[in-house]
């Protein structure tokens, strides 16, 4: 049975309290009462209540959704991982206070996990909402500026190469058939483990292309041959595996060993196109010379990986996926978008203006984006509808009045507080962890970024209120 907030408290709660008062940062103050509100908490409890039917009425009382809601956030306030988590705030009378678990038994690590699972981006983006609306109450932001960037958030994987993939690929396929076989014994097809034939191949071709002077041509295709000869030979084991499972072959007497056997049929019937489309790259990629493959697969485990290039120095080719970061005044972020497929940035300016509308109210006074937001119909378009001073520069132009509209002092100006976004996407990537996602899909990625992104509203939210106080 599942509670918006604790209807009883422990004794000692008021003396816990009272001790931590003048230990809490100044923003934590101002912030725990902006989740005191009602909405996001009663937005929290829907989501835990879907989880089963009779949620609200049967079982033992489970954690309120005031006290999950607070977990979820501090955990990326702070950029932790489930298990600090768990131990800082059984550790610490401050995060006991916030999280409002007080004198309580502080959640376990894997409940915890479990609980972001059920909230599910949907009720991180409700919650966002929620915050954004707060900060336009209180007067923290008021839409009269608007300024937005891109930037991307890798996927939790390794550096993708072919030979790789292929191993990653073979480790999952033997590991499931491995488990079928306890299971079913000595029923149907027999495993051939070709787990130690797979990593010489790999050592093989890493010391070929490690090799001084460049790699030798020959020697690394004969060394893809070898490989993909074996690969495709478990591929085969894996389908015959999962036929065998089908029709019945191998089965189990027990209930739960069945539904288990069903699970790793699945599990099978997911990763073998995964294996045969990196297959299909690498022979591509080593006998024909394409290394622009559609549909190219750069992880086993996260398929929808894009590659993306943004012309940095320091890191030319990223992994993962592309996010939309829009903000309004004293840093909130009004807005953000996680891509399935990465558009052009001249695409993005016309919908967060319309977002921004939708979201605050009013059209923005200022725009200001760097020059890959710019093209003359964005420009136009903005002004429709109402923009007063569009502040994205042409680099490529040639007209003379176009240069001296941008070298006018609002222009720049402009361009001096665009330059902000830059500092609050690299505020969101070295506090709160939107470098690289931890959580595993599509919704996990939109769940990492929307929780960061509520992470980093709650800590400007209350740093703005604790300087307007002073």
């Amino acid at each position: 049975m599942i509670e918006a907030r604790r209807q009883q408290l422990h004794f000692g709660e008021g003396l816990i309290a009272e001790e931590v008062t003048d230990l809490r940062e100044d923003w934590m103050t101002h912030a725990d009462q902006v989740l005191e509100d009602e909405q996001l908490v009663a937005t929290v409890y829907e989501a835990l209540a879907k989880r089963s039917p009779k949620s609200r009425t049967r079982g033992r009382r489970g954690t309120p959704a005031e006290v999950v809601m607070r977990l979820l956030l501090l955990k990326h306030i702070r950029n932790w991982s489930y298990e600090v988590l768990e131990r800082e705030v059984r550790a610490n009378l401050v995060y006991r206070d916030f999280t409002r678990v007080g004198a309580a038994k502080a959640p376990d690590a894997k409940t915890m996990g479990r609980w972001g699972l059920a909230l599910g981006p949907e009720g991180v983006e409700k919650i966002h909402q929620r915050v954004v609306e707060i900060a336009q109450e209180k007067q923290v932001v008021k839409g009269r500026k608007m300024r937005l960037d891109t930037t991307v958030v890798e996927t939790n994987i390794h550096y993708p190469t072919d030979s790789n993939l292929l191993g990653d690929g073979v480790r999952v396929l033997i590991r499931a058939m491995k488990r079928i076989g306890e299971i079913v014994g000595q029923q149907g097809a027999k495993l051939r483990d070709r787990s130690r034939s797979v990593k010489f191949r790999i050592l093989e071709i890493g010391r070929v292309v490690r090799t001084k002077g460049g790699p030798n041509k020959e020697r690394l295709q004969k060394g893809y041959e070898k490989l993909l000869s074996i690969v495709g030979r478990v591929v085969g084991q894996a389908r015959r595996f999962s036929g065998e499972i089908a029709q019945g072959v191998k089965r189990s007497a027990d209930v739960m060993q069945q539904a288990a056997l069903e699970g790793l049929r699945k599990e099978l019937d997911i990763f073998v196109p995964r294996v045969q489309q990196v297959m299909r790259q690498a022979k591509q990629r080593i006998f024909g010379g394409n290394t622009h493959v559609a549909e190219k697969l750069v992880s086993i485990f996260e398929p929808t990986t894009e590659i993306i290039r943004k012309g940095k120095a320091s890191k030319p080719t990223e992994f993962g996926k592309m996010v939309k970061i829009q903000e309004g005044e004293n840093q909130i972020i009004t807005d953000y978008d996680v891509y399935e497929k990465r558009p052009s940035d001249s695409e993005l300016l016309i919908p967060a203006i319309d977002v921004h509308e939708k979201t605050l109210g009013c059209t923005p006074y200022l725009v200001a984006g760097d020059a890959a937001f710019y093209s003359a119909k964005n420009e136009a378009a903005a002004h429709e509808r109402g923009v007063k001073r569009v502040c994205i520069p042409n680099r490529s132009t040639k007209s003379a009045e176009r240069k001296r509209e941008q070298k006018k002092r609002w222009f720049k100006q402009g361009q001096k507080w665009r330059t902000g976004c830059e500092g609050c996407i690299s505020i969101l990537k070295r506090r709160h962890g939107l470098r690289r996602c931890i959580y595993q899909g599509d919704a996990g990625m939109r769940r990492w970024v929307g929780l960061g992104v509520i992470a980093d509203n709650l800590h400007h939210l209350g740093a703005a209120l604790a300087e307007r106080k002073k």
